[in-house]
């Protein structure tokens, strides 16, 4: 009797233990695929033709083996992070990289390219691929893999997979505020202009859902005024009165306020839509800094540290002693530690909605 009533028992901790794995596997994120611009291109700008690159020394130094990716830091971007926190591999390659395998593909990619935002105009301005274009790439991902393993596996991949969108800084840094601004002709008022993004935002979302995506994460915008590049230019005195620019960060949280008060109703059955709030990270790093032990928030690590990026940051640069200290790496990107403390900001939001 004994004997029978363990045997009992063994045999519901096993049924239980694999209803258990069970739901973890049909739970777990299958891949992760990521659009944007260059805070979360880990290189698909190598392969086209332009000059927004992050390919070279001194971008990569804390990369392993000291690698110059593409990625536009000085080592792991957020989406890397993620990645790696869902279970998947440690650094999310980009699409465009030609030796990637059947295997590397499965598990997810960037489509994400540096210069980019949702509105075409600002990636024609830094020959980047557009949101649009990077649609078209997913969908092109889609025929691939379905010729590999099927169209009933890649279905089943594409519903389980975590999506992440982080555009639209660029939309007002090089495009609207830019040098050209020939955006502010069709649109007069900053107003104006963020109802024709959001329709931009909503037309991308829409087309991912139809591709069938489910666990969408749409990246707010940091605080604008607050990037080394842009204090620089927008300073009456930008070298010794470097202050983040107010009417910018207002900007940037109206922008963010848009996006949370309407990606929710883009949802359908089954679907997930959630904001990332990064500028709250970026700016605590900013007004806080003693507290995650950073001495400069307002300049970069690489060269002057006042404008540099892409080929102005490059082996001829100088570059600050110790880059821990530092919230950014170039005149417009965070260093790893800043991208790593943005990413554990976001770890429940992931946990709740994505993963």
């Amino acid at each position: 009797m004994g004997t029978a009533i363990f045997l009992l028992i063994l045999i519901l901790i096993v049924s239980v233990l694999y209803l258990q794995c069970s739901y973890a596997q049909e739970s777990t994120i299958s891949a992760v695929f990521v659009f944007g611009d260059s805070t979360v291109d880990p290189g698909n700008n190598n392969y086209l033709p332009t000059i927004a690159r992050g390919n070279f020394p001194p971008y990569g130094k804390d990369f392993a083996n000291h690698e110059p990716t593409g990625r536009f830091s000085n080592g792991r971007l957020v989406p890397d992070f993620v990645a790696e926190f869902v279970g998947g591999k440690k650094n999310l390659p980009p699409y465009l990289d030609p030796s990637l395998t059947i295997e590397d593909l499965m598990t997810g990619v960037s489509f994400a390219s540096a210069g980019a935002g949702f509105d075409p105009l600002t990636s024609q301005i830094s020959m980047a691929l557009t949101q649009s274009q990077q649609l078209d790439l997913f969908k092109e991902y889609k025929a691939k893999l379905e010729v590999a393993i099927g169209k009933e596996k890649t279905d089943d991949l594409v519903r389980r997979a975590g999506y992440l969108v982080s555009s639209g800084t660029n939309d007002f840094t090089f495009n609207y505020y830019g040098p050209l601004q020939v955006r502010r002709k069709a649109y007069p008022t900053i107003y104006e202009y963020q109802q024709f993004q959001w329709q931009l935002v909503e037309q991308f979302l829409q087309g991912l859902l139809d591709e069938g995506a489910q666990k969408i994460g749409v990246v707010g915008v940091p605080p604008i005024g607050c990037l080394p590049a842009i204090i620089t230019l927008n300073s009456k005195n930008p070298i010794s009165g470097r202050e983040c620019i107010e009417s910018l960060n207002s900007l940037s949280r109206s922008v963010n306020q848009m996006l949370q008060d309407n990606i929710q109703r883009l949802e359908r059955p089954g679907t997930k839509i959630v904001y990332a709030d990064i500028y709250t990270p970026i700016i605590n790093m900013v007004q806080q800094n003693t507290k995650y032990g950073f001495e400069e928030v307002h300049k970069g690590c690489c060269g002057t540290g006042l404008i540099e990026a892409d080929f102005g940051c490059n082996h001829k640069s100088p570059l600050c002693d110790d880059v821990l200290k530092y919230v950014f790496w170039d005149a417009f990107h965070p260093t790893e530690k800043g991208y790593r403390i943005i990413f554990n900001s976001l770890k429940s939001v992931i946990q709740e909605n994505i993963a």
